[in-house]
Order: C-alpha cells, then structure tokens, then sequence
C-alpha cells in the first residue's frame, strides 16, 4: 500500500537535519546553564549588567535590554562588564557552541 506523494524513504536532507540536531549545542540543559551563565568557559554572554548582573551577548542586547528594564538610568557603555576580558578560558574545554557530541 502506498502512501499520496509520500516518500518511502528518508531523504538525505532530512537525515542531515538529525544529525546536525543531535550533534550541535543548542544551549540547552545543565550543559546549556554553564554556558550561558559563563562561569567555566566565558560562554556566550559577553557583556554583564552592571545593575541586575544579567548578561548578553552583544552590545545590542545589551543596550534592548537596558532600555526596558532600567529606563530611568541613562546607559553608558563604559559600564558594562566584559565577561570574556575579565575570565580566562580553559584550552582543555571545548569552546561554546562548537558542534560536537559524544553521541555516534
């Protein structure tokens, strides 16, 4: 019996697509948490508010972010706290976001 227009199979594109989801960090989990909280590798979130120590990772974020939570305080860029200046990263880590799993 077959299906209408249904492929039997799986295509490569649809392969590829599970493979590339099961293998690149997404940011998810405990995993996930450490990185964007930034304590062991620098993570993702450059940049730290200096006033509800949130972080983002542009400036851009930053300053979207500045403007709807903290609008009667001008925002000056000088007072930011740069994550990835301020914490060294351990060569022996992998980098955030770098694609890679343990999963075969």
């Amino acid at each position: 019996m077959t299906g209408k227009a249904k492929p039997k199979k799986h295509t490569t594109k649809e392969i590829a697509a599970k493979v590339d989801a099961a293998t690149t960090n997404r940011g998810g989990g405990k995993a996930g948490l450490a990185d964007r909280s930034g304590v062991e590798k620098g993570g993702h979130a450059k940049f730290e508010c200096p006033h509800c120590k949130i972080t983002a990772p542009d400036l851009k974020t930053m300053q979207i972010h500045h403007d709807s939570k903290h609008p009667k305080i001008p925002f000056k860029e000088s007072k930011l706290v740069n994550l990835h200046a301020t914490r060294v990263a351990d060569a022996s880590k992998p980098r955030p976001g770098v694609r890679g799993s343990l999963k075969k």
